[in-house]
């Protein structure tokens, strides 16, 4: 895996007072888990099972989850999101003990895990990216047409905000995050006019954001029309650097193969090319043995294979589910299960 170096200014850690309890309110309806009927097939949770959904958001996977895994399983939900956290004790508040929620990032699953006595574990769900919830909350600055500040950090107390990124960024380090973790063509135009408006002052909301960015891509061509806002790998790019989301990945990944039963299977729900490309490696890693390269007549290496593949490539959603919740486009579903390793 190609490794991005984080620039320097976004190694700082910014720790933010707690935002008062005008944060805490309901995120309200229209949360639609993606995939969920093919993630419980591939998890296969029965009565009894030990669950961790990595990524808890509003709730609703873990729902299916704890009502597959009646009437004596166990979930663990895992959120760095604070408000999250909150929405998914009000909606899974009918399971009592059976879950467990703590805000943490997935980085840490293995120990958030471990203190919650939830280990070992029958399985284990990522779904990763930003969730409705999320980009309905004009507090946050995830919409383009937001008229707060572009925040975007899933802990609102810690670590950057989007906009103290822009502030702080060189025009070389934006279109270098741009291009990226957005796979913007149009990167450096973009960069220029950002740096550009953020010296004069111009970029005080998301909605000034989108609008700057707007402009520097200029009218789309022909083949464009209809198609997504100008500023959505922008918004994406700037999104995944502010919460760190592929440097934690593997981080999680790593946590829940070395928190999974032998026999236990990880589900990845990923919506960027980047984040399923260290899904599939790190599956492809986990499922051999000698990992050198090149591979060497004699291993050396000493590891073993502690992962097989469940799917041959991704699960997609059905056009139906792509209708009904367009967040559902993109998705890509990725599940393994854990072997139990050979002795050396």
């Amino acid at each position: 895996m190609t490794h991005v170096a984080t620039p320097p200014f976004m190694r700082l850690r910014v720790v933010r007072p707690a935002t008062g309890p005008e944060r805490q309110q309901p995120m309200g309806e229209g949360h639609l888990p993606v995939l969920v009927d093919e993630v419980l097939a591939s998890l296969e949770p029965r009565p009894g099972s030990s669950m961790a959904d990595c990524t808890v958001g509003g709730g609703g996977h873990a729902e299916r989850l704890l009502e597959a895994t009646s009437p004596d399983g166990r979930l663990l939900g895992i959120d760095a999101d604070r408000a999250a956290i909150s929405e998914a004790t009000r909606v899974l508040a009918r399971f009592g003990e059976r879950a467990v929620l703590r805000q943490a990032n997935f980085e840490a699953l293995l120990d958030v895990a471990t203190e919650a006595g939830f280990v070992p574990l029958d399985g284990c769900l990522f779904d990763l990216g930003l969730s409705s919830y999320q980009l309905g909350d004009a507090r946050r600055g995830f919409s383009f047409a937001s008229d707060a500040p572009p925040d975007m950090r899933f802990d609102e107390e810690h670590g950057l905000s989007a906009l103290d990124l822009i502030d702080r960024a060189s025009e070389r380090d934006l279109a270098g995050i741009l291009a990226t973790f957005g796979e913007e063509r149009r990167a450096g135009r973009i960069a220029k006019a950002i740096v550009a408006a953020r010296a004069e002052g111009r970029i005080v909301t998301a909605a000034d954001l989108a609008a700057v960015v707007a402009g520097a891509v200029g009218s789309r061509g022909p083949g464009e029309q209809g198609r997504i806002h100008p500023a959505t790998r922008t918004f994406q790019a700037l999104r995944i650097a502010v919460n760190r989301e592929l440097e934690v990945l593997t981080a999680g990944l790593a946590g829940a193969l070395a928190a999974l039963r032998p026999g236990g299977r990880m589900a990845v729900i990923s919506y960027h090319s980047g984040e399923d490309r260290i899904v599939k490696r790190f599956f492809a890693r986990e499922s051999r043995d000698c990992v050198e390269v090149p591979l060497p007549p004699v291993c050396t290496c000493g590891h073993r294979a502690q992962l097989r593949a469940v799917t041959r490539g991704v699960i997609t959603p059905s056009p139906a589910e792509v209708r009904r919740n367009r967040r559902a486009r993109s998705a890509k579903l990725r599940v393994a299960e854990k072997l139990a390793v050979a002795a050396s």
